[in-house]
């Protein structure tokens, strides 16, 4: 496996210094924000595709520091119950797509998304139980008439431009957040949907990551390094349900660390072997979202922790002894 980094982390530079810094690094794989929540700092798919000398310009950057891109990264709301958000997000994905079949990319990382209660909603409603009974009658509604409808028709569109593989986050706050919603929207509309296997997500909602990683065998189709520190204290008086400021860290149940950070290399150890061994050969995408590190410590930090006590980057050999 490949380290690889969320490029937009640098997104107040100039592309090229960006790279320069990553090459530093000696990062050779991108993921390049290319819309929706990850911005369009260093690539806007609608300019890139209507210009071909801008084009040429970011191919040949990437060429020039000896890079290739793993994936782009669309991340938004395209279900969102306000028309108009609902509208921004899915052209950026759609044009996140077009790009990605000139550019030869395979891979669109993004969110399912989340609706409103009904097709009067303003504001997304992301259920978290099942009873009062309205709960349950609001997630059939939002699975049978808005998402699993909106996604059978990306997938279609994904698929007739190229690009095979949707790897969708598990991320509360929408409709799939966890295995079993991913394997539910999959079996819905098919195989083009997978898994960004973030396990900083499913850390602070009390999942184990190897055995997330189990149950989605063959559906894990990019991976992002970012890990969870719980506070046991916080957590042990509110639970983990938080909504308190990412900043107001000394106060919530968990915080966004960079990897190493918040569980040891042998769990990291075991996440990786567990990739492993369910197929996955992709990348492991750093995404930095540390609050107590700047963004060049958080991501030098987590570079040398994957390069020096996590992963080895050599595909394994044949099992002579055996």
């Amino acid at each position: 496996m490949n380290i690889c980094i969320l490029e937009n982390l640098f997104g107040y530079l100039t592309f090229d210094e960006s790279l320069s810094k990553l090459e530093a690094l000696g990062i050779k794989k991108l993921e390049i924000g290319a819309g929706g929540y990850p911005g369009k700092s260093h690539c806007d798919p609608k300019v890139l595709l209507a210009d071909s000398e801008k084009l040429k310009e970011f191919t040949d950057t990437i060429k020039r520091h000896g890079m290739e891109i793993a994936a782009l990264a669309c991340h938004g709301n395209p279900v969102h119950p306000n028309k108009d958000k609902a509208k921004g997000y899915d052209e950026d994905f759609k044009n996140a797509i077009l790009l990605a079949e000139v550019l030869g990319v395979d891979t669109i990382v993004g969110f399912s998304g989340c609706p409103g209660d009904s097709e009067s909603s303003v504001r997304p409603n992301w259920v978290t139980c099942s009873w009062p009974p309205d709960y349950s009658e609001t997630l059939k509604w939002q699975w049978e008439e808005v998402l699993i409808p909106y996604w059978k028709e990306t997938v279609a569109f994904a698929a007739s431009h190229g690009v095979n593989k949707i790897a969708l986050e598990m991320h509360p706050g929408f409709c799939v957040y966890n295995p079993s919603t991913l394997l539910r929207l999959r079996e819905a509309v098919g195989d083009v949907i997978g898994a960004n296997f973030d396990p900083s997500h499913l850390i602070w909602q009390g999942m184990d990551p190897v055995a997330a990683i189990r149950e989605l065998k063959g559906a894990i189709y990019h991976v992002h390094a970012k890990d969870t520190k719980v506070d046991v204290y916080n957590t042990a008086k509110n639970g983990v349900l938080d909504t308190r400021r990412y900043t107001n860290e000394a106060e919530r149940s968990w915080i966004f660390r960079t990897v190493g950070y918040g569980h040891d290399a042998q769990y990291w150890r075991d996440m990786i072997s567990s990739l492993r061994m369910a197929g996955y050969e992709g990348v492991l995408s750093i995404e930095h979202e540390d609050s107590l590190m700047s963004v060049e410590e958080g991501l030098s930090k987590a570079v040398e922790f994957l390069r020096s006590s996590v992963i080895g980057e050599e595909k394994p050999g044949s099992i002579s002894w055996a």
